[in-house]
């Protein structure tokens, strides 16, 4: 059970040397990692999804031929009159996408469509970095920053009881918990408009003595921590801008949030997301872990970490990792089946009121995906020529070893969820694979002809 702190003081000096003012861990380790390349990550948190180029691809669908961005594996639109034989051809297409994933670099890949006139479910690949046993469309696998969508709903499900309002200052909940930042709202921290950094290479950094070992970091990523901790280290580093005066990803934003909602409400937030998110949803098997034990069929993340000749310690299995690294921002364990149950019910207005799904989609922000609170849109693929346009909803999520992501149209019929581990931690792109090479082909299935 997680401690509920009633109240948060000023943070300290931290034991590695982070201090208000000071140089924080992150940028020891970025000098590390920009000499001869090598070295534990700068950053982390921030959405993996390439959202301009998956943008670029749904706008020039109905482009000519030699004008498109289409993905390698051309999938043929379902039509009415041969529906058994489309849904063949759609599904080999499918599986061909997600096996394109592997190939290209991931470890296991899981994936699954639902719409009213077509439905897949796909795997490639292995659980484990060893090569058995094959990875399977029912694994469950960390989603990591689809968590927050999760936590939002929870938001708004306390602003709807009334015991919150998107404007409601997080001091007059948790005094202390931003010293210094009395400004700071619900609706800051739901849309990353707080000025918070996201902090987590930083806490991590507070476990390590050498910022370019690898086995420290890796030793670090199974340690324990608590939101007192992410609020500490955050709380040392400068605060990017005032609170909503700009938009900045950040993961100790919603660790906090998560400490604002178990204030409020006076239950741990595991409690919380399993009565009124997974539950509700029919999620049966979905967690928000706070240790890294693993129960039943796990699609393990993994990392590469560079060969000895560069520092590094080659391909490392993640079966260590304790959540507590992303806490609120992202410690869900789920599967394809329950990512697609959540966007459906998010979406349709049975977690929240509609109105209030409709503050969710709403864009605070002017960028390609437009974020509101916990979601974010894109363009939606099933738009007809000449139609106003739609757009889908969700969120994706990168971990040190697996990205997932999840979207919805927006009456909830339509859904498409994916899971894959393997990143490459020594590249400025987190993933080797393109996941939309396979997220297109899976939109697109869901369109009717």
């Amino acid at each position: 059970m997680r401690r509920r702190p009633a109240a948060l003081v000023a943070a300290s000096a931290l034991v590695v040397g982070i201090s208000a003012g000071g140089m924080a861990p992150a940028a020891a380790v970025q000098a590390s990692a920009e000499d001869a390349g090598q070295g534990p990550p700068t950053s982390q948190g921030q959405p993996f999804l390439d959202r301009l180029d998956l943008q670029e691809r749904l706008e020039q669908r109905d482009r000519p031929e030699q004008q498109r961005l289409a993905p390698e594996v051309e999938v043929p639109r379902p039509t009415h009159g041969d529906g058994d034989r489309e849904s063949r051809q759609l599904e080999r297409a499918l599986d061909r996408a997600a096996q394109g994933l592997v190939e290209d670099g991931a470890v296991g890949v899981t994936a699954r469509v639902d719409s009213p006139d077509f439905s897949w479910r796909g795997s490639a690949g292995h659980r484990e970095i060893d090569r058995r046993p094959q990875a399977r469309p029912q694994d469950r696998f960390r989603v990591g920053s689809i968590t927050k969508a999760m936590v939002a709903t929870v938001a708004l499900q306390e602003i709807e009881r009334g015991n919150l309002a998107l404007d409601t200052e997080v001091e007059d909940i948790v005094p202390g918990l931003f010293p210094g930042q009395p400004d700071v709202t619900v609706e800051h921290l739901l849309s990353h408009r707080s000025g918070a950094q996201t902090a987590s290479v930083d806490l991590i950094a507070t476990r390590m003595t050498d910022l370019s070992d690898w086995n420290q970091f890796i030793a670090a990523l199974g340690e324990d921590y608590t939101p007192q901790d992410h609020l500490d280290v955050v709380n040392a580093l400068p605060w990017l801008f005032a609170p909503g005066a700009d938009f900045s990803y950040s993961n100790a934003g919603y660790v906090a949030l998560g400490v604002v909602l178990e204030e409020v409400t006076g239950e741990d937030l595991g409690d919380l997301l399993e009565d009124r998110v997974f539950d509700e949803a029919g999620m049966h098997h979905s967690s928000f872990p706070d240790e890294s034990r693993r129960g039943g069929r796990f699609l393990t993340g993994a990392m590469w970490t560079g060969g000895t000749d560069v520092g590094g310690v080659g391909w490392q299995s993640l079966s260590g990792f304790d959540p507590d690294v992303f806490d609120a921002a992202g410690a869900v364990v789920s599967t394809t089946r329950d990512l697609n149950r959540f966007a459906e019910a998010l979406t349709s207005g049975e977690l929240v009121h509609e109105d209030l799904v409709e503050e969710m989609v709403t864009p605070r922000t002017g960028d390609v995906g437009g974020y509101g609170l916990g979601i974010y849109r894109l363009p939606d693929p099933c738009t007809g020529p000449g139609e106003a346009p739609q757009w889908i909803y969700g969120h994706d999520g990168l971990t040190f070893g697996t990205a997932a992501l999840v979207f919805s149209s927006a009456d909830g019929t339509r859904q498409v969820s994916l899971g894959a581990t393997g990143r490459d931690m020594t590249s400025a792109q987190p993933l080797t694979y393109d996941v939309n090479e396979l997220l297109l082909p899976m939109l697109e299935a869901t369109c009717e002809s």
